[in-house]
């Protein structure tokens, strides 16, 4: 009889933990700055110590929430405000070290062990209990969890008070306006962005705080620790068919904190599956126990986005004593997927292998949730599965920030994106370059941070928090630069191979080892806007890790944190002007990143209002350009390409697909569009149509239809051919140059792109606005107003499909802006998911778009606003 099928029985045999539960401490605490405080923490923490004058705390959360949420400071996102809260550098440490307490209730009986854990606390804190003082020294790092069995300490009739101070880093660091302000942040193993970078103003607290989760564990004898499940996927794998076994390997840490050896069985269970192995934890020790390896048979393997589904298994490892009474368990989620990579000596780079499949990456860089960290579990889930409605594959999580939460990292499981994920490292502070911005010379910066052992250690802590991840793919010595040669060696000669060793270990960011820079340079960007064309025959590093340009929003995502009186639209000077653009002083606050003259082509803006509409259509072009460039360059220039950057976790104009609100912008869309897996598109430089096949199957019997219409909605057939096209692969058809140039000459003209499948149904369709001879768009200066209908309704709760039709022998429907709003209030309802947006409907056609959203008191009663280029506003109510 085969192993599995014994399971149920020897199930039954066991008895479940009496007492097993974890839970967190998010409610109810209590701060106050360390000034005002006369006592000790031994006393503080004694629960009939009267905490008078004290304020309600935001935990998780910084000092500056906390502030913020007793409205002591105005809000830093918005407008100026930030400048009006006192920055850390002027008012010394002590200003910003703040005491929390925490009153809860819990008590153990028996065998039970009552453990405390703190999941970050930046920088530095001590912790009392009842009295008692929890660390025997000051605990040092914002990425190093703490974990404290409070078993003796907890009181008797079960009332209880936890106290922590936290003091900030040191050095704070001089927020003067270079990247990381004068780089001393960084002596810290802490977030360099807080003391300012180009696209963020200085966290005034620098985040000090206890900013991650604080929870209580109850277990029997063992506690079951910092579980390690790799899976082997052998082979060339595809998405759908039967699958080859694939196999499970585990290992765990189990702690026993008693005075007496605990003998029991660590048992592992996936799919229906066990594998266990007795043991026995001597008193007081924690003794890693690794099981036999388990085969799982014809497996749900897991993909990134766009290759294949995300299938996940939930699987336990249990402790049991005498092999009867559960301990303790721990529940993880598992991606069946291997990592791979080889070298491809064409481009001189590194493809990433999933499964024995190259893998095309599509990816963006991510900075942090909120630059405050008030991360939730639905603020990740939406900005993740805005990264899957991109379609990318891929987020590197930038250097000066933080290793991502495991919330983020399961959001990254469930959309398929892969992580590239670095260490606290950036060439701005820790000394890639000379600067002048910097208080220490280049080589005293080499040496950051003060504490190496530190950095090692909250390394090895936090690769076991997030490696059983799926998403996790790349680990990443910093953000342009490698850390110092011990910290290095230790990573890559003791840390990864010990605690992880199935992933691929980067140096730094643009290290010659992922990218072989024959470019010169720094073997990243540009970052600004660009020429069309120039992402088609410019030639880059062949995987970049950081190529950008610009994000700005419509009126009504700028309207919610510049004030009114600052809502001016930037003006070009011209090109011999330093600046080329005249700029409001909130907009330079916020770090705007100019579009120049890009918007000019469409006509000078008028107010904000016209100013975020062209915008919108230059952050779209930018954005399909940018993706579509180097797809059509795949395994021939380059394996991969990281958009600097998708997203903002403050409120700048700069480099963001969606505002900090959570608002989309047209760079989603049309980036969405040019990262489609099969994918149609046009080439600018030399007018041919060109198609891209990222799947690992053969496309066939697929129609190309290539149709232009005038800005009066006349069509012209251009050619209508079956085409087909290989796995992995870009290949051109039919050069249109002489045709585009004689139909675009006057007035500029619309080009529609189609692959159909045997039923006449687009599988990609692709709509471009082509300029005049002159490169001026001055048909769609002169449009007629299109008749759009738009019609709505829900078809599920939080769900709402519109219909947009534009009669025959009309205009095109040009660029219209489908938004979901609340009918009273007329704001728009965030987070919304579109299937798409800022669409065009041809004459005579039809465009269905399917939105969610979350029913609620914001929600409202639900309506739908849609706006287009020559498509007057119209709100509709949402049929029920």
């Amino acid at each position: 009889m085969s192993p599995h099928k014994l399971l149920l029985p020897l199930l039954l045999l066991t008895t479940p933990l009496l007492a097993q539960q974890r839970y967190e401490l998010n409610t109810g605490w209590q701060a106050t700055p360390k000034s005002k405080v006369s006592v000790d923490g031994a006393a503080l923490s004694q629960p009939t110590y009267a905490l008078s004058g004290w304020q309600p705390a935001v935990v998780p959360g910084t000092v500056l929430t906390t502030q913020l949420a007793n409205k002591q400071v105005p809000d830093p996102f918005y407008g100026m405000n930030n400048k009006q809260i006192p920055d850390i550098y002027r008012t010394g440490r002590d200003y910003y070290t703040y005491w929390f307490t925490k009153d809860f209730t819990e008590k153990v009986t028996g065998d039970e062990q009552a453990w405390l854990h703190l999941r970050g606390v930046n920088y530095s804190c001590d912790v009392f209990l009842n009295g008692q003082k929890l660390n025997a020294q000051t605990h040092h790092g914002m990425f190093l969890r703490q974990t404290y069995n409070v078993t003796p300490y907890l009181a008797k009739d079960g009332k209880n008070r936890l106290a922590v101070i936290v003091y900030p880093p040191d050095p704070v660091g001089n927020p003067n306006g270079g990247q990381g302000g004068d780089g001393t942040i960084a002596r810290n193993a802490t977030t360099q962005y807080t003391a300012g970078w180009d696209w963020i103003q200085p966290i005034r607290d620098r985040n000090t705080g206890i900013w991650d989760k604080v929870t209580i564990e109850k277990t029997q004898q063992i506690n079951v620790k910092n579980p390690h499940i790799i899976t082997r996927v052998p082979g060339k794998r595809k998405p759908t068919g039967p699958q080859a076994p694939a196999t499970v390997q585990v290992s765990a840490e189990l702690d026993n904190p008693t005075a007496k050896a605990v003998a029991g069985v660590l048992r592992y269970t996936i799919d229906g599956r066990t594998v266990e192995q007795k043991v026995t934890i001597p008193a007081r020790t924690t003794q890693q126990v690794s099981l036999k390896d388990l085969s799982l048979p014809n497996p749900k393997l897991w993909w990134p986005n766009g290759y294949g589904e995300q299938p996940l298994y939930e699987s336990k490892l249990q402790f049991l004593v005498r092999g009867k009474t559960v301990s303790d368990e721990e529940t993880v989620q598992v991606g069946v997927r291997e990592i791979q990579r080889e070298w491809n000596t064409t481009t001189q780079s590194m493809e990433v292998h999933l499964n024995g499949q190259k893998i095309f990456i599509k990816g963006g860089n991510w900075i942090i949730s909120d630059a405050m960290l008030r991360f939730t579990d639905a603020r990740y889930d939406a900005e993740i599965r805005f990264h899957r409605d991109m379609n990318l594959n891929l987020i590197r999580v930038w250097g000066g920030a933080l290793v991502e939460r495991p919330e983020f990292y399961q959001a990254c499981d469930k959309y398929g994106m892969l992580v590239m994920q670095d260490f606290w490292m950036s060439g701005d502070a820790n000394g890639r370059w000379v600067d002048p911005m910097k208080l220490e010379d280049q080589w005293t910066r080499r040496q950051y941070p003060n504490d190496h052992q530190l950095f090692i250690k909250s390394a090895a802590d936090q690769v076991k928090m997030v490696r059983n991840h799926a998403s996790l793919a790349i680990w990443c010595g910093g953000n342009e630069i490698t850390p110092p040669k011990d910290i290095l060696t230790a990573l890559e000669d003791s840390v990864l191979p010990k605690l992880d060793g199935t992933r691929w270990f980067v140096p730094y960011s643009n290290s010659d080892s992922m990218s072989y820079n024959n470019q010169g340079g720094n073997g990243d960007g540009p970052y600004g806007i660009q020429n069309l064309r120039s992402f088609w025959q410019h030639r880059t590093y062949p995987f970049n890790s950081e190529v950008g340009s610009v994000g700005v929003g419509d009126e009504e995502s700028l309207a919610r944190f510049v004030p009114p009186a600052n809502m001016v639209p930037p003006r070009y000077l011209g090109a011999d002007k330093k600046p080329t653009e005249a700029v409001d002083s909130v907009w330079q606050y916020h770090l705007y990143i100019g579009y120049e003259d890009h918007l000019l082509p469409y006509g000078a803006p008028k107010n904000v209002r016209d100013f975020g509409l062209k915008a919108q259509l230059v952050n779209y072009d930018q954005y399909r350009a940018l993706m579509e460039g180097f797809s059509s360059h795949m395994w021939e220039w380059y394996t991969g390409s990281i958009i600097w950057k998708t997203q903002n976790p403050w409120t700048a104009l700069r480099g963001q697909m969606y505002d900090y609100y959570l608002d989309p912008n047209a760079c989603l869309y049309g980036l969405r569009t040019g990262s489609e897996p099969l994918h149609v598109m046009y080439n600018p430089v030399d007018s041919a149509v060109v198609l891209v096949n990222n799947t690992f199957e053969t496309k066939r019997d697929l129609m190309l239809v290539v149709d232009a219409y005038d800005m009066a909605g006349k069509k012209t057939s251009l050619t209508q051919v079956i085409v087909e096209i290989n796995p992995s692969q870009a290949k051109k058809y039919l050069p249109i140059a002489g045709t585009m140039r004689k139909l675009a000459r006057e007035k500029g003209t619309f080009l529609m792109l189609q692959l159909q499948d045997l039923n006449k149904q687009p599988v990609s369709q692709n709509f471009y606005w082509i300029p005049d001879a002159k490169g001026q768009y001055s048909g769609l200066q002169t449009m007629n107003k299109a008749p759009l209908g738009v019609s709505a309704r829900q078809t599920a709760p939080g769900k709402v499909e519109v219909t947009l039709t534009n009669p025959a022998n009309q205009p095109v429907a040009f660029f219209n802006r489908v938004s979901l709003v609340n009918q009273q209030t007329q704001k728009r309802v965030l987070p919304t998911f579109y299937s798409d947006n800022y669409v065009s409907v041809l004459p005579g056609g039809r465009q269905t778009i399917t939105l969610d959203y979350t029913p609620g008191a914001e929600a409202g009663t639900p309506a739908v606003s849609v706006e287009g280029w020559n498509v007057a506003k119209q709100v509709v109510p949402v049929a029920q």
